[in-house]
């Protein structure tokens, strides 16, 4: 079966967009319009002649409309094989009228649920009969013709223009779009009697919907294929809903290192100007500063060989002068939440750099869940929003830590937190002095800030390194003295760890014998 003709519709839409529209240019090629309650309302005020399912059923609607095309002349007439002669003696036996087109969408469940309803609400917004006509069809595509999404009717009417028939590629790629459909619905359903009904973190099955946002240019690297998908449902709004205002599209890359950069700025979302320099999904320089361009300038000076070619994300609205210094280097993306039009002006003069505006930004200690994919499974995890504050710190050497240098373990510790594992920060004043990250010891990683430190020191002509009395976060215990004592020879005065390892003892008799005070946190932030 390939074209088939299109006598008579049922349509019975939640989502009333264009249905009138659609059900004219239906009426206007000959076509029968079967319809139901509110439906069948929205046509007739409109001037059209519109058959009530009732009429087609011999039933009245019932049951506050819970039923009212569960029924086997609907579905008969929907599911029929038009070419068995079985099916069609049991159409002809029983009366049935055979369908074409069925326009439906469903009951606004997730639109309930966000718009905070009750229980009984939300049950009453479960749609049955729509999902059950909506794989009718679906199933039934070689015959029947199924659209679900108002987007879709232009492209209805343009197939029936041919000849008043619809073609099996067509009808197939519209069921497969029901299906998909049906599903999300059906997800939403269980993720809400999950987690909202039956407070479950981790259900028997979890079913998740996304819907496709764009298909990137490639992957990773080239040679992998890339989608972005958004969930379906309610979510954070992030650097999908943001305005690119200039720029060629994000790739695969650009997007996990920009939303790091978002992750971790949105930190200081409450806070003095920040500045959040990332490369591959690492910050490399971290600064709060009373202007965003001083923070710029200070988050530039910790590493600037890395921040070439980089994201920087900032959590005020960007001035001329803060655009004009980040333009000064390579950059690929810039993430704010506003761009005054000097700022727009001057990255306007890179026409490559991606400027994307953010209509706000995520709060940090947001709930949710995480996921990794692996070989034959999925790794599901709450996210990491816990806190520390200066309450939740055990002093743990002869020497507490100073004002300044509590307040410089805070920061290091937010800073680790978003760096790739076995993290070290350096930190002093609001600004990174060196990080190390993603190392297979942390004795690497504190040798690793320390040289970016020198590095740095070098370039700008500076009499020592910034990590000189500094403070240091370890984002797990030190299992050894040895990743200490290395930030010790650093310059750090104060360290800030989770403690927790069977040599604390040993650690904390290390930093005493070098003069320096030390916090557990009694938290660890392992990102990998």
């Amino acid at each position: 079966m390939s074209d088939v003709a299109v006598r008579r519709a049922l349509l019975s839409v939640s989502d009333k967009s264009g249905v009138v529209e659609v059900a004219e240019a239906l009426a206007a090629r000959g076509i029968e319009l079967v319809s139901t309650g509110g439906t069948a309302k929205a046509l007739r005020s409109a001037g059209l002649t519109v058959r009530d399912v009732a009429e087609l059923t011999g039933f009245p609607e019932m049951m506050d409309g819970r039923v009212k095309t569960l029924h086997p002349m609907v579905h008969g007439g929907l599911l029929a094989v038009r070419d068995d002669p079985a099916h069609a003696a049991a159409l002809s036996e029983h009366g049935i009228e055979g369908i074409d087109l069925v326009v439906v969408n469903l009951y606004p469940f997730e639109q309930t649920v966000a718009g905070g309803a009750d229980r009984d609400t939300i049950i009453e917004n479960i749609d049955i009969g729509g999902p059950a006509m909506v794989r009718s069809a679906a199933k039934n595509h070689a015959y029947v013709t199924i659209v679900t999404d108002p987007a879709d009717y232009p492209a209805l009417v343009a197939e029936l223009d041919e000849a008043g028939t619809t073609s099996l590629g067509f009808r197939r790629r519209m069921a497969a779009k029901a299906f998909a459909a049906t599903a999300a619905y059906d997800a939403a359903i269980s993720q809400w009697f999950a987690h909202a009904d039956q407070g479950e973190l981790f259900p028997a099955r979890r079913v998740l919907a996304s819907r496709l946002h764009a298909i990137l240019r490639y992957g990773e690297n080239p040679h992998q294929q890339a989608a972005l998908y958004l969930p379906e449902g309610p979510h954070t709004p992030g650097l999908p809903q943001a305005q690119q205002v200039q720029g060629k599209a994000l790739s695969y890359n650009n997007y996990n290192d920009a939303n790091a950069a978002l992750e971790l700025v949105a930190e200081f979302r409450d806070g003095p100007p920040a500045v959040v320099i990332v490369k591959h999904a690492n910050p490399c320089g971290v600064a709060t500063a009373d202007t965003l361009a001083g923070a710029w300038a200070e988050a530039l000076a910790c590493d600037s060989v890395s921040a070439f070619g980089g994201i920087v994300a900032v959590n005020r609205p960007l001035d001329g002068a803060t655009a004009e210094a980040i333009c000064a280097i390579f950059t690929e993306v810039v993430v704010a939440p506003g761009a005054d039009d000097a700022a727009r002006a001057a990255f306007a003069r890179k026409k490559n750099l991606r400027l994307l505006l953010v209509p706000d930004l995520p709060d940090p200690r947001r709930v949710g869940v995480q996921q990794i994919v692996l070989a034959g499974g999925l790794l599901v995890q709450t996210r990491d929003n816990a806190t520390v504050t200066k309450a939740d710190l055990k002093v743990v050497t002869k020497r507490a830590p100073t004002a300044q240098e509590l307040e410089d373990c805070l920061f290091a510790w937010t800073i680790a937190r978003h760096v790739k594992s076995n993290a070290i920060v350096y930190a002093k004043n609001g600004v990174t002095a060196g990080i190390g990250a993603g190392q297979m010891n942390r004795r690497d990683s504190s040798r690793i800030a320390a040289l970016k430190a020198a590095e740095a020191a070098q370039s700008h002509g500076w009499s020592q390194p910034r990590t000189v009395g500094s403070a240091v976060a370890s984002d797990a215990f030190f299992p050894f003295a040895d990743g200490l004592l290395a930030a010790a020879e650093a310059g750090a005065t104060a360290v800030i760890q989770p403690g927790g390892s069977i040599r604390d003892e040993d650690v904390i008799a290390a930093a005493d014998d070098a003069g320096l005070a030390m916090v557990f946190t009694g938290m660890r932030h392992f990102r990998h």
